[in-house]
């Protein structure tokens, strides 16, 4: 069945990359990207310049905008000529049209949902099984996501984000344990970030709505108006026997360039991808302007601030 779902993803790409002209051209384009590198604390930064990725870096995710337009996962709305394998019985499997890895997929659930993370995380495991040459990543509503009216995941092809081998090298604290799973605290790496690594996907399952229920209760202490959802984006992968999950825990939608005028705006809207280390830079003239500082000043302000982490951490370690 699993390796049947992975053929069925290879066919569906290639299929897609011939008789879909939008789509072949913006994968052509992948090519010619540019790209840059610099480090923060010894983790890889790569800065890309992706002009297809200027309609999800700058969309309109407020209520207003949102109830005006149709949405693109819909599938009524989605072009005719977008085809989709089935995922058991809740989600679609999309190719994404605007990539930015060398397979990039998109999976929508068959109904027209709002993004929410609860109660799904188990299907995030389930992907990452099925699909174990993939990471599959989440963007909360107010984290990333260009549509965060319908419940979806992406996936990208292995290989291509920093944090997949990065990680290892900046855990440094078991913080909750269960017979088959932790959850671990990565320490000096430039992002406030938590690990799932678990044998078992029950245990991965309860442990990471031990994060999220915590979370919670943090954002609501610091928030007179309680948030959608935790602020969080996150990565998942299977690893030989283990799935491997890293949690992005956040405070802030987007930086303060992104609203800014003149010289010191950048259209730079962090998600899973930028946070697991590939930039995303629609304009020219941001990849041009930006820098390892510029890069870390964006993540320290859309980061869940040190005095939260550490509370959520001491929360997490005191539950049962």
């Amino acid at each position: 069945m699993h390796r049947t779902i992975k053929e069925n993803i290879q066919t569906l790409l290639a299929g897609q990359l011939s008789t879909w002209e939008l789509a072949k051209l913006n994968y052509k384009a992948l090519e010619a990207v540019r790209t840059k590198e610099f480090q923060i604390n010894n983790a890889n930064e790569r800065v890309q310049f992706n002009p297809a990725r200027i309609l999800s870096s700058a969309a309109k995710v407020d209520a207003t905008s949102i109830r005006e337009r149709k949405c693109f996962l819909c599938t009524a709305n989605r072009p005719a000529i977008q085809q989709s394998i089935l995922f058991g019985e809740k989600y679609q499997i999309l190719v994404n049209p605007y990539p930015i890895f060398p397979q990039h997929l998109t999976i929508p659930d068959v109904v027209h949902l709002d993004q929410r993370i609860k109660g799904r995380f188990n299907d995030m495991l389930d992907l990452a099984e099925a699909i174990d040459n993939f990471v599959i990543f989440y963007n909360g509503p107010q984290c990333g996501a260009s549509a965060p009216d319908h419940a979806h995941f992406q996936a990208g092809n292995k290989g291509f984000l920093p944090i997949e081998s990065e990680w290892k090298a900046y855990r440094k604290e078991e913080i909750k344990t269960t017979v088959h799973a932790s959850i671990q605290v990565l320490d000096s790496y430039p992002r406030t970030a938590l690990i799932i690594e678990a044998t078992h996907k029950q245990e991965a399952n309860r442990l990471f709505e031990c994060i999220y229920k915590e979370a919670s209760r943090i954002s609501s202490m610091a928030n007179a108006t309680h948030p959608i959802e935790p602020m969080m984006n996150i990565l998942t992968w299977k690893e030989a026997e283990k799935w491997i999950t890293v949690v992005f825990l956040r405070s802030k939608h987007r930086p303060s360039c992104f609203t800014e005028q003149g010289e010191n705006n950048l259209l730079i809207s962090p998600a899973s991808v930028d946070l697991g280390g590939v930039w995303i830079t629609p304009q020219e003239k941001d990849f041009e302007k930006l820098t390892a500082e510029t890069i870390h000043r964006i993540i320290e302000e859309v980061s869940l601030p040190t005095d939260d982490f550490l509370q959520l951490i001491e929360r997490i370690k005191g539950t049962k």
